[in-house]
């Protein structure tokens, strides 16, 4: 058997770094794996994204991902990388597919769509969204109508405090004017930040019927001292959307000696 001379003769020296990393590429070759610390090294391409009517200039590293570029785009776009679709020739690409894999070179074309199922969800919030402020606005709406009956049932309570009586009249056609309002709110369909201001509204009215009534029977009465004071007391039945109503008073509930008639008895 033949020896191999000196010079035919192989040696490799092998000089270990560190332990190397692998990837295995798309079509199946195994590479050492890219150091990402490295990319500022390798040459840069820039790519033309269109999306829609727009479109993006994107400089990045040739050796980099369509993941990698779908991070660069929410930061242009502040469109989400998982609400991203990347599609070049045609073809959508895979997150961890390399551009310079897939055939991308320097001013490449690639098309960026939005997720269906991300676009979906868009429209919905923005719908709910669209609801609630007209939702708001019409508690707004009732809001400033209450702020006006309210300027006037101050007004009515500095005339009885003077001691002047008020036409009953008046109370009566203030508390129907509220009571309008509490079903105008009833009648809105709120959600989220407007139904927290409908509810808050709801007993912003209740709680001026209430003073409205007590402010009525002081009128009715108003040589009656403070510890003989009737309290009238409002009970309220609730709407199915929470909203509040004024109960009758039962008549057994008035005592007789503080019912009020319109029969006067003429002194000479």
């Amino acid at each position: 058997m033949k020896r191999l001379s000196s010079s035919k003769r192989v040696v490799v020296n092998t000089v270990v770094k560190g332990e190397i990393e692998w990837e295995r590429r798309p079509g199946g070759m195994l590479v050492q794996k890219r150091n990402m610390g490295d990319a500022s090294s390798a040459p840069m391409i820039k790519i033309k994204v269109s999306h829609g009517s727009y479109h993006h200039d994107i400089a990045l590293p040739a050796q980099s991902t369509f993941g990698d570029l779908k991070r660069v785009i929410a930061q242009e776009t502040g469109l989400e990388p998982k609400e991203q679709r990347l599609l070049f020739q045609g073809k959508e690409k895979d997150d961890q597919e390399c551009l310079h894999m897939a055939g991308i070179k320097d001013m490449s074309k690639v098309v960026l769509l939005e997720d269906p199922a991300s676009k979906e969800r868009k429209l919905e919030e923005m719908n709910r969204n669209q609801t609630v402020l007209k939702a708001c606005e019409e508690v707004s709406k009732v809001r400033s109508e209450v702020d006006k009956l309210s300027e006037k049932v101050i007004a009515l309570e500095a005339i009885v405090g003077v001691g002047t009586k008020a036409a009953e009249n008046e109370f009566l056609v203030l508390t129907e004017l509220l009571m309008v309002q509490l079903l105008q709110l009833d009648s809105i369909e709120a959600d989220g930040e407007a139904k927290v201001q409908r509810r808050v509204e709801v007993r912003r009215v209740q709680g001026i019927v209430d003073s409205l009534d007590k402010l009525k029977a002081k009128n009715s009465n108003p040589f009656s001292s403070g510890c003989n004071a009737v309290a009238v007391s409002n009970k309220w039945e609730a709407f199915e959307s929470g909203v509040g109503a004024q109960a009758p008073l039962p008549s057994s509930t008035i005592p007789s000696s503080t019912r009020i008639t319109r029969e006067w008895e003429v002194f000479d």
